[in-house]
């Protein structure tokens, strides 16, 4: 491991997102605030949820993840398929850089993007609600976590994609749906209770409810079962996307 390579993949990777602001940046911010606005301020008054919480501090640590999974994945996932399209991987295969130094460059870029977004959010979020936090530490795994995560499933989609179309099926078809039953704007309580179990084999519903604990103490799920899942799929998946490199899946064609 080079630090001053991974440092110039790094520095590349953000350079990207950031020449680009309204895509990256701006427009994620936007439909945020426009969440906040109709389901957490419009929507939520006219709600009686829980006694203690109000409906927009309970929906806003799910607008956040949602931000922070479209920034990861969107960023490490069409950066990939563009350097394979325009065939400026195969320079980078032929530099020194060793796998393990492309592959966390596009992690860290893919997950400063994320950070860069949710921060933005949070922001927003304050002139709307309190946006506490009731575990820091926590909230920061989460973040990380999710956003590593899903930084290398896009790795992986822009791996497997041969048409520009095809980095959206993930994203659209799978992902999308997997956020709004996942949470995100209900309780798993408001469902009947014949579903709870299909709701609960849900991944981002852990990652929603563990980010939720962390920011206003709520939770539904088993939080240690759901950090263990997280941190074993990162592994996984890292391992398999640097396997996929070395054997030059897709890469040298």
């Amino acid at each position: 491991m080079n630090m001053i390579r991974l440092g110039a993949v790094t520095k590349r990777e953000v350079q990207r997102f950031l020449r680009i602001p309204v895509q990256t940046m701006i427009s994620p911010w936007i439909s945020a605030t426009l969440y906040i606005l109709v389901f957490g301020v419009i929507i939520g008054e006219r709600i009686d949820f829980l006694e203690s919480i109000d409906y927009i501090d309970f929906v806003f640590p799910g607008i956040l993840m949602m931000q922070l999974i479209f920034g990861a994945y969107g960023q490490s996932a069409f950066s990939l398929f563009f350097h394979r399209w325009t065939k400026t991987i195969t320079e980078m295969l032929a530099s020194p850089l060793s796998y393990t130094e492309i592959v966390l460059g596009y992690i860290i870029g893919a997950t400063t993007r994320a950070i860069v977004v949710s921060a933005g959010v949070y922001a927003i979020a304050v002139l709307f609600t309190d946006a506490t936090f009731a575990n820091v530490p926590l909230f920061f795994f989460y973040i990380l976590v999710v956003a590593i995560l899903f930084a290398l499933i896009g790795l992986l989609i822009g791996l497997w994609a041969e048409k520009m179309e095809q980095l959206n099926m993930l994203q659209t078809f799978i992902i999308t749906p997997l956020i709004y039953v996942g949470g995100v704007f209900n309780s798993i309580d408001m469902l009947p209770e014949k579903i709870h179990w299909l709701v609960k084999l849900n991944p981002i519903f852990y990652m929603v409810d563990g980010i939720r604990y962390s920011m206003i103490g709520y939770s539904e799920s088993n939080l240690l079962y759901g950090a263990i899942g997280l941190g074993a799929a990162c592994l996984i998946l890292f391992v398999i996307v640097i396997h996929l490199f070395k054997i030059g899946w897709k890469l040298r064609s």
